[in-house]
């Protein structure tokens, strides 16, 4: 993290800048993550800007993505900017690691709850087109590869759901450890991606084609394995909390 906050009296001086910042083009409201002090997660702080006509904050470019038109993703950069100390999240400086990682399951189920919406939506669509579409004189889901395949992932949307039902009545009752969460975002996110690419290829060429739902939900499938941390970083987590 290289955007820093430096203490100048009763305000603060921000510079740097982020990218891959979802609704970074619209909003106006930032809790913006910034190094109050040395290398480490002892010196990360969170600041809260007002950004409308701020001096000193500037929205860079709209980024286009592979997927997810629907949602702005943009550069932000701050040069100089300033902003009372009573912005501040928290009573000290240096909390805005631990404050951030006190969120983090929640985060993860709110990657891992779309992902079983996803599958279910994908296997849905599916089993109504090759309902109706024909291939040598039958209903392509008359072939028993096809059959053999919506089994298959529908079998995955169950069981993605029961998993993601447990891991959010747990949320909601407070007693959702961390490595459950991190299971369920990486876990449902990779069955999303599978079963999406495994629904597509029963569309045939038309799954390739951008009128068709079956490919919007290919190309806003793959970044969830991505953001919110990566799948790898996840099963590290879940690696260094088993026991030895």
């Amino acid at each position: 993290m290289r955007t820093r906050a430096r203490r100048e009296g009763d305000e603060y001086v921000i510079d740097g800048g982020k990218t891959f910042i979802t609704n970074g083009f619209t909003a106006n409201l930032l809790v913006v993550a910034v190094r109050t002090g040395e290398a480490g997660s002892r010196g990360v702080s969170l600041i809260v800007l007002e950004t409308e006509n701020l001096p000193g904050f500037t929205v860079g470019r709209r980024l286009e993505k592979l997927g997810q038109h629907a949602s702005d993703t943009a550069e932000l950069f701050f040069d100089n900017l300033r902003v009372p100390v009573g912005n501040l999240i928290g009573e000290e400086e240096g909390r805005g690691f631990a404050q951030l990682m006190s969120q983090l399951p929640y985060e993860r189920m709110l990657l891992a709850v779309p992902a079983a919406a996803v599958i279910e939506r994908a296997v849905e669509l599916t089993l109504e087109y090759t309902q109706q579409r024909r291939a040598f004189g039958q209903p392509l889901y008359e072939f028993q590869n096809t059959r053999f395949k919506l089994a298959e992932c529908a079998t995955i949307a169950h069981v993605v759901r029961s998993f993601v039902n447990d891991c959010v009545q747990r949320l909601l009752d407070g007693n959702l450890d961390d490595t459950a969460a991190y299971m369920a975002k990486w876990w449902c996110t990779e069955q999303q991606c599978r079963v999406v690419d495994e629904c597509l290829q029963l569309f045939g060429g038309y799954g390739y084609m951008v009128e068709y739902p079956i490919a919007r939900l290919y190309a806003d499938a793959r970044v969830q394995r991505i953001y919110g941390g990566a799948n790898e970083i996840m099963k590290e987590l879940i690696a260094r909390s088993l026991p030895l």
